[in-house]
């Protein structure tokens, strides 16, 4: 009944939230972006996502058709795997910001590592500047972070607003320095929070700095400070900060994959990576849609 390159094309279209950023990742035309989500679409009888010229949502229906879009496309990929007798091996060194510490990245993880058992999988998790700068030394073999421009390199996964978060009780004076709970550098949220600051001639003073995500929570729970975070990625007991505390916007950020090219890598390296890439892909979206993992 549905086609799965209609139903991956649909993936990609929730994804990055965009019919150009769909087409630019499948390497297809905008127009077969549209003629896919209509012929998907016209399957189900129902509309999949609400459109203008300026954003892309996802409607109830389409929210639905994301876990079944996911499971035919995963049961499609075992008996491909399965029939075909070829499995990728070898060792794959990952790395992941510290934005996925308390998403369903260990889902993703877990249900790669079932079918691909002959990888080596080592995960690296770290702040993706630091992610970024392991790669491009050849210390990493693919990556899962954040980017600084939306022009800059990877394959988007998706793309999300940036927000300020703290307790809920909390809302910053808009006369006083905005207290900052905050990655070390080259943290990329830290860095679009300073910038926004200071290109707002807002003051600011510096509560908390921590590596872990998990510290970072824990300060911003005890009401120390706020906190620049991804939107689609709030952890639970902590809220966006009111307007009423006058804080700048900070814009959109992507999260990507980038692949390493260190001389040398095996193909079974580079399977493994290809491998791990398309999964993330598939399941992009449970990242940041349904809490914590399972």
């Amino acid at each position: 009944m549905y086609e799965p390159v209609h139903l991956r094309t649909f993936l990609a279209v929730a994804q990055t939230l965009s019919f150009t950023g769909a087409a630019r990742r499948l390497g297809v035309r905008q127009s077969t972006v549209s003629q896919h989500v209509r012929r998907l679409e016209s399957a189900t009888g129902r509309r999949l996502f609400t459109r203008d010229t300026h954003s892309v949502r996802l409607t109830e229906d389409g929210e639905a058709m994301l876990g079944f879009a996911r499971s035919i496309l995963d049961a499609q990929e075992r008996a491909a795997v399965f029939f075909s007798g070829h499995r990728p091996r070898g060792r794959l060194r990952f790395g992941a910001s510290e934005d996925f510490v308390l998403t369903r990245l260990p889902e993703i993880l877990r249900t790669f590592r079932s079918e691909h058992p002959e990888v080596d999988l080592e995960l690296t998790v770290a702040l993706s500047g630091t992610l970024h700068r392991r790669l491009e030394a050849g210390g990493l073999d693919l990556v899962l972070a954040k980017r600084a421009a939306s022009d800059g390199p990877g394959e988007l996964v998706w793309r999300d607003t940036l927000g300020w978060i703290g307790a809920p009780r909390l809302s910053p004076a808009p006369d006083r320095p905005v207290p900052l709970i905050v990655f070390p550098p080259p943290g990329i949220t830290r860095a679009k929070a300073l910038e926004a600051l200071q290109s707002h001639n807002r003051a600011w003073r510096i509560v908390c700095t921590s590596t872990s995500l998990s510290a970072l929570i824990a300060a911003a729970r005890a009401e120390l400070g706020v906190m620049a975070h991804t939107r689609g990625l709030v952890p639970p007991g902590l809220a966006p900060v009111p307007a009423s505390a006058g804080l700048p916007a900070l814009g959109d950020v992507d999260f990507v994959l980038l692949h390493g090219h260190r001389p040398g890598a095996s193909h079974g390296t580079r399977e493994a990576a290809d491998a791990l890439a398309a999964s993330i892909l598939a399941g992009g979206d449970r990242l940041h849609r349904g809490g914590a993992p399972l």
